[in-house]
């Protein structure tokens, strides 16, 4: 009977263990093809730019008979893409931030009201952004808008708000409830604890969120197709139309100047480089406030 039972504790030990092997395999293989991916479409890109890959195409705008491969850059479209993208950041951040300090701080956690509020926010996350795009163009039409710098921004805001809010709700999440009431039992208000302790515990995931909402804003193309316009000039207005990285690209990979579509390559490594940058930026600022926080 023992050498029975001694048998099948030896069974399945080597079945835990094949089980084991197998499924770090599995997980291994996945990680390394996720980061194989990421490899390739930066060598993809890095090779079909370097012809193009210039200080010139960083710092110049585009010239007379740059659509035809002649001298120019893309400067225009990189402070663009920032502008559209800081603009439509700030302002979602305008609209996200009070929306779930309210879902916090003045609803119960599992109310009906505060599970449809995400439910629509979810909504909104999963609806594409060339939807956002033609509510956009809509809502020019409707304002008696052209298509400019801030017509983009707010359509950029658009797609980012469900981005933003559900981010930064679920950060707020991870504050304790013990502490929400004990500075309550202190005699603060609601205002108090979500101000002084509730956002400064939640900030830095508040900060990755922003950044990530940034590095969805500043790569979107679909959105500002019909509202943001285009120009080979720096804009300095509102109301002026604005060139992006990701229009940039779209209209140069279709000229038949080879040389043009090496620029749109270019255009391509550069805001790849740039929200590979904002991840980075966000990681290592959200440990370092992290640490912060815990000293």
């Amino acid at each position: 009977m023992s050498s029975k039972t001694g048998i099948n504790r030896t069974t399945l030990y080597r079945r835990r263990k094949l089980l084991d092997s197998s499924f770090r395999l599995i997980t291994a293989t996945s990680a390394l093809t996720v980061l194989l991916i990421l490899l390739l479409i930066l060598t993809a890109i890095l090779h079909k730019s370097l012809p193009a890959l210039t200080l010139s195409i960083v710092l110049k705008t585009p010239g007379r008979g740059y659509y035809l491969g002649q001298e120019g850059g893309i400067l225009n479209a990189i402070v663009g893409s920032l502008q559209v993208a800081l603009g439509a950041t700030m302002l979602a951040l305008l609209l996200a931030l009070p929306a779930v300090v309210f879902l916090h701080s003045y609803l119960r956690s599992k109310s009906y009201l505060a599970e449809a509020i995400r439910f629509v926010m979810d909504l909104l996350w999963g609806i594409p952004s060339i939807v956002y795009g033609a509510f956009g163009f809509m809502l020019m039409m409707a304002l008696g808008l052209r298509a400019s710098l801030l017509a983009g921004i707010i359509t950029v805001a658009l797609v980012e708000l469900p981005i933003l809010s559900r981010a930064m709700d679920e950060t707020m999440k991870l504050v304790p409830q013990e502490l929400k009431e004990a500075t309550l039992g202190l005699g603060a208000n609601r205002f108090q604890t979500t101000t002084r302790v509730v956002l400064r515990q939640a900030f830095p995931g508040l900060v990755t969120a922003v950044l990530i909402a940034l590095g969805r804003g500043i790569g979107d193309a679909a959105a500002v197709l019909f509202t943001a316009g285009y120009t080979d000039r720096i804009t300095t207005s509102l109301l002026q139309p604005v060139a992006t990285l990701p229009l940039a690209i779209f209209f140069q990979l279709n000229s038949p100047f080879p040389e043009v579509q090496q620029r749109a390559y270019a255009a391509a490594a550069i805001l790849t480089l740039l929200v590979l940058l904002i991840s980075f930026i966000s990681r290592r600022l959200s440990r370092r406030l992290s640490q912060h926080k815990v000293h």
